[in-house]
């Protein structure tokens, strides 16, 4: 068994937590998985208690990113040397030189406004705003073409909309956001302000919580899952309870991880044989989707073939299932350990996810140096071959629409392959030209295409654009509707604060229209 005396403070919780297994018995670990609720609690409350960290004085604490602690004057700050780990446990040639402090916000003390924030980067945020957003007041004149009912420059259209444009420069002191140009034009829009206020305010806290520097154990992500436990995908709620994480206790954790995971759940909600989509009344699937998915769904979830490690379980292995992500910018950047959580859904299946798009490297060369263009590499792709045993990852810095033309990926299979479109603004006049020439080849390809959308608005947009454009060449998989798996966290337009969207809101999915071939008597 673990020793009693050991002490949580310089042992990482996942550490802790998997010596605590190992060192019990197989049946109680069963029991407490699998068995009824152990001492009279629920497993999540069970989960809250068994993994509530010891207390350890301040002087003790650390964190994956900060090192030694120092007092500060103010109680509501702490100043931190920050670091990879405590400098006593490397080597003397990597300890760092000179360690930059950083200012950790406390949870009570998140709210500033972005001219004064603590944060340079929210600082610098605040300066770019007062520079390129306008106030969104009637008297001024409009400075764009309207493009939805729900952009505030559809507002300044009446008989007063007579004063030229100006730049933000008063930040509500209840929100915290540069929004209006002027304290009077505030107070005179503040009824149509007020409307949201609060989620303003809510994404401001937001902003300095990521900024915060403190430890995140929200982002800690379980691994493979024993079969026998099937995951609930009705909602985030019983996603996040039958999969085993950390219990998340308050609402801006939960805002913090659906940003983050709601991309590759999005993709699973709708292909996992246990989607909450489905063809009775209101489940938003049509026949037609049906159809395409399950035949999906007979290589995502592959029957058990009784073979193993030996030589003598060797089996033949399916060719991988194909994810196409096109148009890909801040997803092909999130960190791999979220995309093999699509390893975990779909079980004994290789997935191999295609980041294709010209933003799909965006500020990314440190990390990842484009290669050279060669005839093995046509395309200059960076494969990702070793991201776990059965995911493999590979990004395109190129349109689509010229890959396709070189049959680079061909021959598709409705059986292996699919394509996702996160907020692809199909419908956008900034964007429509894109897409115009990628259309029509994605639809030849009869392979289903799931579309996402930032709001209500843009995802109507995207299904009507496409519909007018192909003409009856479409079918409709799966109805636009609210996402399940959307993210909880509203995120702002730095070019107008006003204008608030939510990453996924709503998912919707078609494919190019099938013909079945029917005898004709002579």
């Amino acid at each position: 068994m673990l020793p009693a005396t050991m002490s949580s403070g310089y042992t990482c919780q996942r550490c802790l937590s998997t010596l605590s297994k190992a060192s019990c018995p197989k049946s109680l670990i069963r029991h407490i998985r699998l068995g009824p609720s152990h001492g009279g609690a629920s497993r999540r409350q069970y989960a809250q208690i068994h993994r509530k960290p010891k207390a350890v004085p301040t002087q003790q604490r650390r964190t994956a990113a900060t090192a030694e602690a120092t007092p500060s004057e103010d109680l509501n700050k702490r100043v931190f040397r920050s670091g990879p780990g405590d400098p006593r446990l490397q080597h003397p040639d990597e300890r760092p030189t000179q360690s930059p402090e950083r200012v950790l916000l406390r949870p009570n003390n998140l709210f500033h406004s972005f001219s004064n924030s603590p944060i340079p980067n929210i600082r610098r945020r605040a300066a770019f705003m007062k520079s390129h957003a306008y106030c969104p007041h009637p008297e001024h004149r409009q400075t764009r073409i309207v493009t939805s009912p729900h952009d505030p420059e559809a507002r300044k259209t009446t008989s007063q909309s007579v004063q030229p444009p100006a730049h933000v420069k008063f930040e509500c002191p209840d929100c915290g956001l540069p929004v209006y140009c002027s304290e009077e034009h505030w107070m005179d829009d503040y009824e149509h302000h007020a409307e949201i206020c609060d989620t303003l305010r809510q994404a401001n806290e937001d902003d300095h919580d990521l900024n915060s520097g403190r430890f995140f154990p929200e982002f800690e992500y379980p691994g493979p899952q024993i079969e026998e436990i099937v995951t609930n995908m009705t909602n985030w709620d019983t996603y996040l309870y039958t999969r085993e994480y950390n219990a998340i206790n308050s609402d801006k954790s939960m805002r913090q991880v659906t940003r983050m995971l709601t991309y590759p759940l999005t993709i699973a909600s709708v292909l996992h044989e246990l989607s909450p989509y489905n063809i009775r009344a209101g489940g938003r699937l049509t026949t037609e989707g049906l159809k395409s998915f399950s035949a999906l769904r007979y290589n995502l979830h592959p029957p058990r073939d009784g073979g193993d490690s030996t030589v003598e379980g060797l089996r033949p292995r399916p060719p991988p299932v194909r994810l196409f992500v096109l148009g890909a910018r801040a997803e092909s950047s999130l960190p791999r350990g979220i995309w093999i959580q699509l390893e975990y859904l779909f079980l004994r299946c290789a997935i191999h996810i295609i980041f294709i798009g010209p933003e799909s490297m965006t500020n990314r060369d440190a990390e990842f140096p484009l290669p050279e263009r060669t005839p093995q590499n046509p395309f200059g792709g960076i494969v990702e071959d070793r991201v776990s045993n059965y995911t493999k990852i590979t990004t395109f810095v190129e349109y689509y629409h010229t890959m396709h033309k070189a049959n680079y990926f061909q021959p598709f299979d409705p059986y292996f392959d699919c394509f996702v479109l996160f907020h692809p603004g199909l419908g956008h006049p900034a964007s429509v030209h894109e897409w115009e020439e990628t259309l029509p080849q994605l639809l030849e390809t009869k392979v289903p295409i799931i579309c996402t959308g930032y709001t209500e608005w843009d995802m109507r947009r995207d299904k009507e654009w496409v519909e007018e454009k192909m003409k009856g060449e479409v079918d409709i998989l799966m109805e636009a509707g609210e996402n399940r798996f959307r993210s909880l966290r509203w995120d702002l337009n730095d070019l107008d604060p006003g204008d608030l969207s939510c990453g996924n809101w709503g998912v919707w999915a078609f494919r190019g229209k099938r013909y079945e071939a029917t005898m004709k008597d002579e």
